[in-house]
């Protein structure tokens, strides 16, 4: 059985964006050809606010704003370039790209000390995943780009991970038209 114990943290209100590759919006923001390959990752920072559409700021807005300290952004830094080169790793092995990833981080106390935590999902929501030979996508972006079903992209991200097995009863459902669940009488 899997297990995730949670947490209730207070939200640092930051967006950190992680690019390995560029594509998406940071190639119409700076006329990169989509595809280009970092040389090293890419840190970007959105302050989280939907009504304003999530706005790309810079380590200073942070730190003048006092929506995280240097501290906090240094160390937050450092844990995601550990998860970006697990996942790269991680999904290499199973023939898959990361080609960029958001993450979201809160402030909690343990022993009675001030720590920052990830805080958010990683899913195919909220990565970018090529396949590494044909750069089919298989995550959110099917749907953003009307590519098609998300369930057999994320089906197969999850098959390749070893999370779901291959006989599942796994298939899409129509999200455009909502109805009640309605259970077999045994």
């Amino acid at each position: 059985m899997r297990e995730q114990i949670i947490k209730l943290v207070e939200i640092i209100p930051i967006e950190f964006i992680v690019r390995n590759v560029a594509t998406g919006s940071i190639t119409k923001r700076l006329g990169i050809e989509d595809g280009t390959v970092l040389k090293e990752p890419l840190i970007e920072y959105c302050l989280k606010d939907d009504k304003l559409g999530d706005p790309l700021i810079s380590e200073e807005h942070i730190l003048v704003f006092d929506w995280a300290s240097k501290t906090e952004i240094d160390k937050v830094k450092k844990m995601i370039l550990r998860i970006n080169d697990f996942m790269i790793g991680m999904f290499r092995g199973v023939g898959i790209k990361l080609i960029d990833f958001k993450l979201e981080f809160g402030r909690i106390k343990i022993d009675g000390k001030n720590e920052v935590i990830l805080a958010d999902e990683i899913s195919p929501d909220t990565c970018r995943l090529w396949d590494s030979i044909t750069e089919k996508k298989l995550d959110k972006d099917r749907f953003r780009k009307d590519l098609g079903d998300l369930i057999p992209a994320y089906t197969e991200v999850a098959k390749r991970l070893g999370i779901l097995h291959e006989q599942s009863n796994v298939s899409a459902v129509n999200v455009t038209k909502l109805s009640s669940v309605k259970r077999k009488k045994k």
